[in-house]
């Protein structure tokens, strides 16, 4: 509905997997993971809500994976700190563009374990591009911290199917974080 979709759709098309965008709740038949992409998170909220998305995307993520990258990962959050629609399926509170203004958008190379595993010898650290983007400020018990900055600020976590990311994958060349993701729906297929 709202958001830089185009470039996660290239991301996995280039990957070998079958990517379909996602507008209608009919939109979610026959699918078996979800990215929810950056955008701007009130706006994406209240499209869901406009076209009676919120409920049916609550429901598919009970039973699928779904990757929420920068704004994405605001709507999977169960806190966001303000009032706006949110899917609240991620034990994780965030907080809305903490790094500051899009002026101050930034690069960092993260290290992900768990992306660098078995990467087929791509390995080293990710190069993340932030913009405009939230932290995660706090994460539930069952959620896993993947990746932090180097102050120790949250960058990137998993609870279950539910993948959080502060940057945007999608923007690079890396294509791990993505295949990382595939194996997540594989895993619940």
């Amino acid at each position: 509905m709202q958001g830089d979709f185009a470039e996660h759709l290239a991301v996995l098309r280039r990957l070998g997997a079958e990517a379909v965008e996602v507008r209608l709740e009919k939109d979610l038949e026959g699918i078996h993971g979800l990215i929810i992409p950056g955008g701007e998170s009130t706006t994406m909220g209240k499209l869901a809500t406009d076209f009676q998305l919120l409920a049916p995307l609550r429901e598919f993520g009970k039973q699928h994976a779904i990757w929420g990258t920068c704004a994405g990962a605001i709507l999977l959050a169960h806190n966001a700190q303000r009032e706006q629609p949110l899917l609240s399926l991620m034990d994780i509170v965030v907080r809305r563009n903490a790094f500051g203004r899009q002026v101050e958008s930034f690069e960092e190379d993260l290290d992900i374990p768990a992306i660098t595993a078995g990467d087929d010898g791509q390995g080293g650290p990710f190069h993340a591009v932030f913009i405009r983007a939230p932290w995660i400020e706090r994460v539930g018990p069952g959620v896993q911290i993947l990746a932090r900055l180097a102050d120790g600020t949250i960058v990137a976590a998993r609870e279950k199917q539910w993948l959080a990311s502060s940057f945007h994958p999608e923007l690079t060349q890396d294509d791990r974080f993505h295949r990382y993701f595939l194996h997540i729906v594989a895993a619940g297929a």
